[in-house]
């Protein structure tokens, strides 16, 4: 078994964002992933939390926040009650010497809260104000709840995922958010650098639908060109085949792909099929698509007369485009995410063995690698290390008093 890389935290740890100072409003999946990108790579990420927390915490496994620990990590946390003239007004004051300001709430909340993007614009010309919504800023949508769930069942994604004779399928992560978080940091980075050479700041209108409708296949080009929908085709591709999940005897499952003419032809001859290269059947690949049932009995008999270890090995040796199909308990020690990284751990108290799991760094830069410097803050840990500075002792002490300060620790 290989064995886990260990890392620790380093406050001292400086990345390429270094001086980019990020306020994020945002709750719940997308601007989090979105602000976690900066922080990973050094930018001070505020998280202005309300009283009860990030919804995000409350996400637990175990009595764990799994979900805040691992995207939360390297960002601050002040806890500000936003529905108080005070809080507000410590947010306006956060802005004014930040780079950058995300937040997700429902369209035309942020300007009825008192925090009016032309506002924060005149106050700080050169701020990037990243407003993350179900459906955007504008539209016959914008003021409907937007999450996740509903762009994933809105965008397509469901009604082509699964099998045909079965219900679509809503996948189990959150792959809409996820998708609006990352093309968030991107469109944040290309505001960030049109800020630099020109002093301008702007508004960037981030949907979780848009993200996700872009990064599916042609959908509506092909519908016009041929008045068919896509099917529900479980693993298997309309586009290239062989391509599929198989199950070995063993009860595993391996995915295959031999999306090229040479793959296949090399995938055929190492199951003692070289006389089905020339067959009229399976040919070409427009040929394979059609007849793709006989084809996938074929090599669905092969693999799964033999167990999952087997089955790798033999194909590893072929050179054919194959895999295994991972579980979390399998990439809890695999030897390829450890090694590269992908899975590294960190010192938590909350875990039993007091280490906790969790992705390394992506993208990996070579000169500017990411940096672990601090853990997922505590509710309102960062209080006074940030709002002492911009506020003074005696205004961050009335905001104590009015109650529009929680959490956190005496300053």
């Amino acid at each position: 078994m290989a064995e886990m890389h260990r890392k620790t935290f380093d406050p001292s740890a400086r990345g390429a964002m270094d001086g980019v100072r990020v306020i994020d409003l945002s709750r719940l999946v997308a601007g989090n992933i979105l602000t976690k990108v900066f922080a990973d790579h050094g930018a001070e990420v505020i998280k202005v939390e309300p009283p009860e927390g990030d919804t995000l915490r409350a996400w637990r496994v175990g009595g764990v926040e799994t979900s805040w620990k691992t995207i939360c990590r390297n960002k601050k946390s002040i806890c500000l009650d936003l529905k108080s003239t005070e809080g507000i007004a410590a947010v306006r004051a956060l802005a004014q010497g930040a780079a950058m300001l995300v937040e997700s709430f429902r369209p035309g909340v942020l300007e009825a809260m008192g925090l009016d993007p032309a506002e924060l614009l005149a106050a700080n010309p050169r701020l990037v104000i990243a407003r993350v919504s179900g459906w955007g800023q504008d539209g016959p949508y914008r003021h409907k709840p937007g999450f996740g769930t509903l762009v994933e069942g809105y965008s397509g994604f469901a009604a082509i995922n699964g099998f045909e004779d079965r219900e679509p399928v809503l996948p189990p992560m959150f792959m809409g958010d996820a998708y609006a978080g990352l093309y968030g940091s991107a469109a944040t980075m290309i505001a960030l650098r049109h800020a630099e050479a020109t002093g301008q700041g702007q508004v960037i209108d981030i949907s979780l639908f848009e993200p996700l409708f872009s990064v599916l296949e042609p959908q509506v080009a092909n519908w016009r060109l041929t008045r068919k929908r896509k099917p529900r085709t479980g693993s298997r591709s309309t586009n290239t085949s062989p391509r599929n999940a198989y199950r070995t005897q063993d009860g595993g499952w391996v995915c295959l792909s031999a999306s090229t003419q040479g793959m296949t032809e090399k995938l055929l001859r190492s199951i003692g099929q070289e006389a089905l290269i020339t067959d009229p059947r399976f040919a070409n690949n427009p040929a394979r698509v059609q007849n793709w049932q006989e084809l996938d009995a074929i090599i669905g008999g092969f693999i799964g007369a033999r167990s999952l270890a087997e089955n790798l090995a033999h194909f590893d040796k072929a050179g054919v485009t194959i895999g295994p199909i991972m579980d979390t308990e399998m990439l809890d020690s695999d030897p390829y995410a450890i090694e590269r990284e992908a899975l590294i751990e960190v010192p938590d108290a909350d875990m039993p063995d007091g280490w906790l799991p969790m992705h390394g760094m992506v993208p990996r830069l070579s000169a500017t690698p990411g940096i672990l410097a601090r853990p997922a803050p505590k509710l309102g840990e960062h209080n006074a290390e940030i709002l002492v500075p911009v506020l003074g002792q005696e205004n961050y002490e009335k905001l104590q008093a009015a109650g529009a300060i929680k959490g956190g620790s005496a300053p």
